[in-house]
């Protein structure tokens, strides 16, 4: 019996350390050699603009650690090449096929995606404080509030735009601001402010706003900036108003961090692993 033992005990301490050596030996340089190796990638070598036609010299190639790369990253200039920025891309920055587009973006982009259950809405900003001081963006929830004119002191808040999304903030000339390729170097600052807002409504939220358009002086609050599907929470409770005539949004609704881009996460490893 104690033979027995002696003899598992051995065995066992055999198979660690041919264990251990195969770890040693084989997986480690392996692992190694994986982290250090190196390929090339297409990065931008000067700031390209969300619309902007990517040329051969906004590119630069560079070797970095293949380590953890995202699997869209491109590699090769002519996938890049006369190709259009989906986003505003910085020196520096790599290139994913997701921030690449085949073809123009429409100058309207927003108003491609209403399939007749929803329309856009312009409203007239009246003065610099009543649309929060120029600073909404595209995708913010906001709620609208009216002032009567002259000296009745009537405010109405109506509960059909509690919760409104923000399609697009416009300036005085028309162009949208998200929207604009090459920013104008003017030094009319007043230029630079916003004149309306386009609003996502239904037909019975339209006629509201309409007649406040008219009648009275819209404000706006912002409700909510951040992740999409809070913001969907938001919208959905606006919309089941219109059959319940309550609003309840579905919680908990939490702050949004700044977003990360994934690939500066993966130029950090890559350039620990170079």
């Amino acid at each position: 019996m104690k033979l027995n033992i002696f003899k598992n005990r051995t065995v066992i301490g055999l198979g660690c350390i041919i264990l251990s050596l195969i770890i040693c030996f084989g997986l480690t340089p392996l692992w190694g050699s994986a982290v250090r190796a190196q390929t090339e990638i297409v990065r931008i070598a000067d700031t390209v603009k969300k619309g902007e036609v990517i040329t051969a010299n906004k590119l630069e190639t560079v070797q970095v650690g293949a380590y953890n790369l995202p699997s869209n990253l491109v590699k090769n200039k002519n996938e890049t090449i006369g190709k259009y920025a989906a986003t505003d891309l910085q020196k520096g920055d790599y290139i994913l096929s997701t921030k690449l587009s085949e073809t123009p973006l429409a100058e309207f982009e927003y108003l491609t995606g209403l399939d007749g259950t929803k329309q856009a809405m312009s409203i007239t900003i009246k003065s610099f404080a009543a649309g929060l001081s120029g600073k909404l963006e595209p995708g913010d929830i906001i709620s609208l509030i009216s002032a009567s004119s002259g000296n009745t002191g009537i405010i109405v808040m109506p509960p059909e735009l509690k919760y409104v999304e923000v399609l697009a903030v416009t300036l005085g000339t028309g162009v949208d601001r998200e929207y604009k390729a090459v920013e104008e170097k003017s030094g009319d600052e007043e230029k630079k402010l916003p004149a309306t807002l386009t609003l996502l409504v239904n037909s019975a939220q339209a006629k509201v706003l309409a007649g406040l358009e008219q009648n009275g002086n819209l404000h706006v609050t912002l409700v909510y900036r951040g992740a999409k599907a809070n913001a969907d929470k938001f919208l959905t409770a606006q919309d089941r108003y219109f059959k319940t005539g309550e609003i309840v949004v579905a919680g908990p609704i939490e702050s949004s961090p700044q977003p990360e881009k994934a690939e500066n996460a993966a130029q950090e490893d890559s350039n620990n692993a170079e």
